[in-house]
């Protein structure tokens, strides 16, 4: 047998899963790490942090795994975007790494906003607005606040790249995760020189650029002994999180879109060429598939919702759900199935801390609407479900706006687990909805492009047909199609009503 790794390093956590070549899920380890806060705008992590929590992992998969190092052929990386750390000329770490969660840069934001112009940045990094969460502005107050410390930067990398450079030396980087660093011209695939030239930064500071799914290199003999992995396994370069976990459940061609409901909600949506919203409402990004791209709208609110319920009105579910060790959503669930296709004309605006794509509103606060003494709790939990859909197909009709096709949706995250939610999505949208065998599709994005870069598989069509596979298909039920419609109706005028009231 042969096996892929593919590490998702996500902003809490890290998780490794080593995957056969069917997909199927070998062993997997998974590490959390702490970040700091040392004031209210800045989130930094030691770099070292997540070095040490990659070689938890590694060491525990094979342990677990009864698999010889040297049958994991390659490894590859699905990343957070935006979090950078920055070495010396001996490489050597010159401080913390900074979190894109991280707003210390405010003001730089604004000073490259007001020198660019909004639409010229979007224009060239798909970015349809200038924030403190993008590398080029954090880049800056260094070198306005740490004048010291920015003077012996020799590298800066992003995390994709920086876990490349501790396993093979080398110092690289692919085109879907510098997307967002607004360093990065989309169209051309290059750094973006004039805002390079602006923060006061060079070329040869940055990794060199590669497509997604690259042989890189193999493992050095240090990396191999603190990881325990191979001196013949194969780098591979990664893709961004919301790449490689379109990857990892198929989406690779025009007409399919990825939806991730967890705490939050984001959507990506392929396209074939890069795509830019007269209204500039939507992002667009380099795909991990190479000549593809990807837009992907947003929303923060999703999952937390339900969470927010469950904490504060669930006890009873709680309790319960700790004396039968089960699920205490799948309580909450239960008594939604009971309730019939529109919650009895109750209906949930989901902005619990604002409105992302496509309102865009950072006022707008959640309401439900409708309650009489009839509904129940059962009710508003439906309400809640019901929701996060509509905010979905509201998403689904800006991409159809923008001429994007859009034929089925496959879903990920904390809800797919649920199919009274898969269903309820199908018939809110009348699309298909499709879930996958592995919850873990970014790692399985990454690992789908170390088979490509280790030359297992001729082309990605074929790596993504062998190892990704449909677990379940939710059709829309057509006798549902006019309550939802309905409702739908309602949601959208609820929020335009309230709008200036928020």
């Amino acid at each position: 047998m042969t096996y892929f790794l593919g590490v998702d390093l996500g902003t809490t956590s890290v998780k490794c899963v080593l995957f056969d070549q069917q997909g199927k899920v070998a062993a997997s380890a998974f590490k959390e790490y702490e970040l700091l806060m040392p004031t209210p705008d800045m989130v930094e992590v030691n770099p070292k942090t997540y070095w040490d929590a990659f070689r938890t992992c590694t060491k525990e998969i094979l342990k677990h795994a009864n698999v010889d190092n040297r049958e994991i052929l390659g490894i590859g990386v699905s990343s957070q975007g935006e979090s950078f750390v920055y070495l010396d000329k001996n490489g050597n770490l010159l401080g913390n790494a900074i979190v894109w969660l991280d707003n210390r840069s405010k003001d730089e934001a604004k000073i490259i906003q007001d020198e660019f112009g909004i639409d010229e940045v979007y224009r060239v990094t798909g970015q349809n607005f200038v924030s403190p969460t993008w590398t080029a502005t954090k880049i800056f107050w260094l070198k306005r606040n740490k004048p010291s410390i920015f003077g012996k930067v020799e590298k800066f990398l992003l995390l994709e790249d920086f876990l490349i450079y501790n396993l093979t030396g080398k110092f690289t980087t692919e085109h879907s995760v510098v997307c967002s660093s607004l360093l990065f011209d989309v169209t051309k695939r290059r750094w973006w020189k004039e805002i390079l030239d602006f923060i006061g930064i060079y070329e040869d500071q940055l990794p060199q650029l590669n497509p997604s799914g690259v042989p890189v290199g193999e493992i050095t003999s240090d990396a191999s002994k603190e990881t325990g992995l191979s001196t013949k396994t194969l780098v591979s370069t990664g893709a961004y999180d919301q790449a490689a976990n379109a990857i990892g459940v198929g989406n690779i061609e025009n007409g399919v879109v990825t939806e991730t409901t967890g705490g939050a909600m984001a959507a990506v949506a392929t396209v074939d060429k890069f795509l830019l919203d007269p209204k500039r409402r939507i992002p667009c990004h380099c795909h991990a598939v190479f000549g593809k791209y990807f837009l992907q709208p947003w929303c923060q609110t999703a999952g937390a919702v339900l969470k927010w319920f469950r904490d504060n009105f669930g006890k009873q579910e709680i309790e319960e759900a700790m004396m039968r060790s089960m699920d205490p959503y799948d309580l909450l669930m239960a008594q939604a199935s009971k309730v019939p296709p529109g919650s009895d004309g109750l209906v949930l605006l989901p902005h619990f801390m604002g409105a992302a794509s496509p309102e865009f509103n950072p006022d707008a606060k959640g309401v439900l609407f409708g309650l009489t003494l009839y509904h129940g709790k059962g009710h508003v939990i439906r309400a809640i479900i019901e929701s996060i859909a509509y905010m979905l197909r509201r998403n689904i009709e800006l991409l159809e706006e923008l001429g994007v096709e859009v034929k089925e949706v496959r879903s990920t995250g904390g809800a797919a687990r649920s199919p009274l939610w898969n269903q309820i999505k199908a018939d809110v949208l009348q699309k298909p909805i499709l879930t996958v065998r592995t919850e873990e599709t970014a790692a399985l994005g990454a690992a789908v492009l170390a088979g490509l870069a280790t030359e297992t598989f001729p082309s990605l069509n074929e790596a993504v047909q062998s190892m990704v596979s449909i677990k379940e298909r939710f059709s829309p039920q057509s006798a549902n199609r006019e309550i939802y419609d309905k409702q739908y109706g309602k949601y959208v005028a609820l929020y335009n009503n309230l709008r200036t009231m928020f």
